[in-house]
């Protein structure tokens, strides 16, 4: 007998069965304001672990995109693995920046590191962490024309953003376009490890390189990262400076995603400036990108980098960048606990 309702009544109870409860959004990835989509906890909090989906749900797929509603599960997957990811089609709530924050908002105790005035975190257990003091951030966000109003209370400050000031443990660190700008990716790792408690999560918001400035530098590799690990890298060397002035394109992810990536100019003149910029700094910190990242690039060394026991940290989620966005949400685990 035909189950009783239309196929959106027959939709969202399958979905309720299922313990998700989405709002159908009826354009395509990006062409429109997401809809929300909240996972019921029957009444109990979810722990944070919980709160961050599989990389692919079944249930999600079919709420955003109707047209393969009618699919079982299996031919969804497929879908997704042949095609989806690649379009940016989103296949868990959590792959989008909006819902990430939303679940990384915790009474447990947390730190934030580098938020300048637009912190994820606000929950009353957060701390914050900067290379700035509260006011001075402020009077730098008025500088560049950003309202100071959203700059947090500042618990931690370190001119050399060295996290081993903090003395403290926390279920939860997150960040977000922090991690790409460390000269020792292992250091920065290590230090983030010995912050969490056994069972915390390091939670990441990260530039997809194929769609921001840096579309035509090649994704960091594991060679680059055990390298400056050994040599114990403290600031970033002249070539990351060159990168960074030279040959980086515009920044909308948008063009990106549509094959407009633009185009390197004035190379040799811009080389020169960094060279210079390079010998002015007489050794000291240029705040550049060190490290470029593709979700499945980050995944990579990540996971190689805890193989190797350089990193008690491992990828926990690591969501594909949606369509038309520009950076990709990820979750490291400290296992234990």
């Amino acid at each position: 007998m035909k189950p009783a309702g239309g196929l959106f009544t027959r939709l969202l109870r399958k979905l309720r069965d299922a313990n998700i409860l989405p709002l159908v959004h009826r354009r395509r990835p990006g062409r429109g304001r997401w809809s929300r989509i909240a996972v019921r906890d029957r009444g109990e909090r979810l722990p944070l672990r919980g709160r961050f989906a599989s990389e692919f749900l079944p249930g999600c797929y079919r709420a955003y995109y109707p047209v393969l509603a009618l699919r079982s599960d299996a031919a969804l997957a497929r879908h997704y693995e042949r095609r989806g990811r690649a379009e940016g089609r989103v296949g868990a709530p959590q792959a989008l920046r909006r819902q990430f924050i939303d679940a990384l908002q915790t009474d447990e105790p947390a730190l934030e590191i580098g938020a300048f005035h637009r912190p994820m975190l606000k929950g009353a257990n957060t701390r914050h962490f900067d290379i700035r003091t509260h006011d001075q951030l402020a009077a730098y966000a008025v500088q560049i024309g950003e309202d100071p109003s959203g700059v947090p209370q500042i618990d931690f400050v370190s001119p050399l953003g060295d996290l081993s000031i903090i003395g403290e443990k926390f279920a939860l660190v997150a960040s977000s376009h922090v991690i790409e700008h460390q000269p020792d990716l292992v250091a920065h790792l290590v230090q983030v490890e010995r912050l969490l408690e056994p069972g915390g999560l390091y939670a990441l918001v990260i530039p997809d390189c194929r769609y921001c400035f840096d579309h035509f530098i090649a994704p960091s590799t594991i060679a680059e990262a055990v390298a400056a690990c050994i040599e114990g890298r403290r600031v970033h060397g002249l070539g990351k400076i060159i990168e960074m002035r030279a040959l980086t394109t515009h920044n909308d992810a948008v063009r990106h995603w549509h094959g407009d990536h633009g185009t390197l100019d004035n190379v040799e003149d811009m080389t020169r400036a960094a060279i210079d910029e390079w010998e002015a700094s007489a050794g000291g910190y240029v705040d550049v990108h060190g490290w470029r990242f593709t979700p499945e690039s980050f995944r990579e060394i990540m996971t190689l980098l805890n193989e190797l026991g350089l990193t008690g940290l491992s990828p926990y989620r690591v969501y594909p960048t949606p369509y038309r966005a520009g950076e990709f949400c990820a979750v490291l685990e400290k296992r234990g606990g």
